[in-house]
């Protein structure tokens, strides 16, 4: 079975080719093959199908196997993999995900893929659709206490659950304590993406991610577009920033008037492979 191993901003997945659709246990094979002592080593696991909506499909998994709706650092990684392997020669892409379809407009040097800016659409509020249990109409700087402490989230959706919380400090934070604690926070019935976000001006913020599934991250687009709109709801920053993660920056602008979100970020190859043997319990063909 081939494989590309793909990163943005250090947001590693393990990409496959799977437009004859000949994977039939993705949930197990993205457990196997993100584990990094066993298997390939990543964040989890992309499929790249076809579509009849749009010009692909992709199909996202996270490393312990829940099925993810959408991944902005994986959804550009798709956008370099079809344009580089030669399964598209257009430079602009409409991607089909579980949260709609997306538009990627692709940045070519010598022939390959550097940079993709992704319309990432409307960020959803209401806590029924996120999902967050509350009354509220919307979550804007709203109090949550986890492990006796009170601290304030602002959610949202990007296909992903997010919670926002503003730091002081995101150096400083006991990420493997806390993290845990909010995305099995019983608010968040799905579990929820965390984003942990210090301000640094009004065009840049630096922030760490404690994703559902996954743990620490270096990097999430959806949720460095989350802590974006986040802050400049809360009139900490302007409109368009640079976002620090721990893997690199990407950048987010914020259309108010239309409600939409742009992200652009760097799309890397690594390596490729083939996997011969990774114990996997149900059959797969690895003719693929």
């Amino acid at each position: 079975m081939k494989f590309t191993k793909m990163q943005g901003c250090g947001n590693d997945y393990v990409y496959i080719n799977d437009i004859e659709g000949k994977i039939k246990n993705p949930s197990e094979l993205a457990i196997k093959i993100s584990n990094r002592n066993f298997g390939v080593g990543s964040d989890g696991l992309i499929l790249i199908k076809a579509s009849d909506k749009a010009d692909f499909f992709m199909d996202m998994y996270n490393s312990d196997g829940s099925r993810g709706k959408m991944c902005g650092n994986g959804i550009r990684c798709v956008g370099k993999y079809v344009y580089d392997y030669g399964l598209t020669e257009s430079e602009r892409l409409e991607i089909e995900t579980l949260s709609g379809i997306k538009t990627l407009d692709l940045t070519i040097e010598n022939g390959k893929v550097s940079l993709v800016k992704v319309d990432m659409g409307t960020p959803v509020f209401t806590p029924k659709e996120i999902p967050v249990i509350s009354d509220k109409d919307t979550l804007l700087n709203e109090p949550i206490i986890v492990d006796e402490k009170e601290y304030k989230i602002t959610c949202m959706s990007f296909g992903n659950p997010h919670a926002v919380v503003f730091v002081e400090n995101v150096e400083d934070l006991p990420l493997t304590t806390i993290g845990p604690l909010f995305e099995n926070h019983t608010m968040f019935p799905d579990r929820v993406n965390t984003e942990f976000v210090q301000v640094i001006n009004r065009g840049h913020i630096s922030m760490r991610v404690w994703e559902r599934g996954s743990g620490e991250t270096l990097a999430c687009g959806t949720g460095a577009c989350a802590a974006a709109v986040a802050c400049i709801l809360s009139n900490l920053t302007d409109d368009e920033l640079r976002v620090t993660l721990l893997g690199g920056d990407l950048y987010i602008s914020y259309d108010k008037s239309t409600n939409l979100v742009y992200m652009t970020g760097p799309a890397v190859t690594v390596f490729d492979g083939e996997v011969i043997d990774l114990g996997l319990e149900v059959q797969y063909d690895i003719s693929c």
